[in-house]
């Protein structure tokens, strides 16, 4: 079967950096930290004040309509994203074969927000009196089927729950849909907005998070006294388009998507198997799809989460793989300034890699202060630079052992 080409042309994105594509890339290169303490509500009972929270953002003013009445956040972050991403990529629906359009869409937790809200309020006047609106505005999918109901998009639509991995799956999935010849556009990216006492809750009892005060100490992937990441918000969402489909429309390619590869560590709930071996397979399947070698490899975009298990087994994991290139090639965690959006993570993220390839410019990750000896790799500390790459990789790594990796090349176009 023919491979075909597949290219990035449009991206959208609000999170804790910023409510657009251009303002967020520009508070990456700033090295700006998007972390302070939870508004959204009273945290003073909790352990965990921090959160990575998307800051001013008014459902009625980013979106059109009144639909987003019946939205919760993440699908209107979501919805918000993909409205940028659509007009950044200048597609003109009255000219497409909307059956051949599709979205693929990921969220971790979905409308946990309305799922807290509604849990209390029934348990006092009786789960009856549940709101008609509750579960399509809970359910993980409806971002999805929402932001294909606005565009008219007719092909396959649907959501992976893959946790962390989550928005990572969605890029290589609607990379391969088109590749192999079912759409010619695919909407894809991740949201979520699970800033809420009971996803804090559990987060913390699971001592994932991070129980400081001090924003320039709570999320610091791959430094000695990492502790816990710190929970984000918000959505990426990119536009994904078959190479010939958009020569002939004369569309603008930030860069092309060329490798994927998902694998299962089969091993724990929540720990990554030891020595980050199945997110070494990963990256080591998208570096097979795309027939690309490791020396052509510039830059990764690490999980990076500030864990202690997942920063050092994803080190060691990018040395199987790279073997002496990995003390060569630059290593980032954009989390550091982002917190870790969850299934929108690695959506935000492939757009972060994206914009490295296009602007020769590595994230730094910043606040880095004390080096851990399982962590030895040039994580480019506190200050990004400039670097021409003509190869990148976005990882995610989630819970429940859900491991994905894209590859992308530089546009040359």
């Amino acid at each position: 079967m023919e491979r075909r080409r597949v290219v990035i042309t449009g991206m959208g994105t609000v999170n804790p950096l910023g409510h657009s594509v251009a303002e967020t890339w520009q508070a990456v290169r700033d090295g700006v930290c998007g972390i302070g303490p939870i508004t959204q509500y009273d945290s003073s009972a909790q352990k965990v004040h921090l959160a990575a929270e998307v800051k001013d953002f008014d459902p009625a003013v980013a979106l059109e309509g009144r639909d987003w009445r019946h939205m919760s956040r993440y699908a209107q972050l979501a919805m918000a994203s993909a409205q940028e991403a659509m007009a950044d990529s200048a597609l003109d629906l009255e000219q497409l074969d909307c059956s051949r359009c599709g979205v693929i869409v990921s969220s971790g937790i979905g409308g946990i927000g309305v799922t807290e809200r509604e849990g209390l309020r029934c348990a006092q006047k009786g789960y009856d009196r549940a709101s008609p609106y509750y579960i399509p505005m809970a359910i993980a999918n409806m971002a999805a089927g929402l932001i294909a109901i606005a565009f008219g998009l007719k092909g396959m639509c649907t959501c992976p729950v893959t946790a962390c991995a989550g928005g990572t799956n969605a890029v290589g999935d609607a990379f391969r849909y088109i590749r192999d010849g079912y759409a010619e556009v695919m909407l894809c990216g991740g949201a979520e907005a699970a800033v809420t006492p009971l996803s804090i809750g559990g987060f913390t009892s699971m001592r994932a998070l991070h129980v400081g005060d001090d924003p320039n100490r709570a999320s610091i992937p791959f430094d000695a006294k990492r502790s816990g990441f710190v929970l984000g918000e918000g959505a990426g969402i990119l536009i994904l388009e078959e190479y010939e489909h958009a020569l002939a429309r004369g569309a603008k390619i930030y860069a092309e998507v060329v490798g994927y590869g998902a694998t299962c560590d089969a091993y724990h709930m929540t720990a990554p198997a030891p020595g980050g071996e199945g997110g070494a397979r990963a990256m080591a399947q998208a570096l097979s799809d795309g027939g690309v070698a490791p020396e052509q490899v510039g830059y990764i975009n690490a999980h990076g989460t500030s864990t202690p298990l997942n920063d050092s087994g994803e080190t060691a994991a990018i040395k199987a793989v790279f073997g002496d290139h990995a003390y060569k090639l630059a290593v980032s965690s954009t989390k550091s300034m982002t917190g870790h959006m969850l299934g929108a993570a690695g959506a935000v993220e492939a757009i972060f890699t994206a914009l490295t390839l296009r602007d020769g410019y590595l994230p730094a990750t910043i606040h880095y202060q004390e080096p851990d000896p399982a962590c030895d790799l040039d994580y480019v500390p506190n200050q990004g630079r400039e670097a021409q790459v003509a190869y990148a990789l976005s990882n995610s790594l989630g819970f429940g052992g859900h491991n994905a990796c894209v590859l992308l090349k530089k546009w040359e176009g």
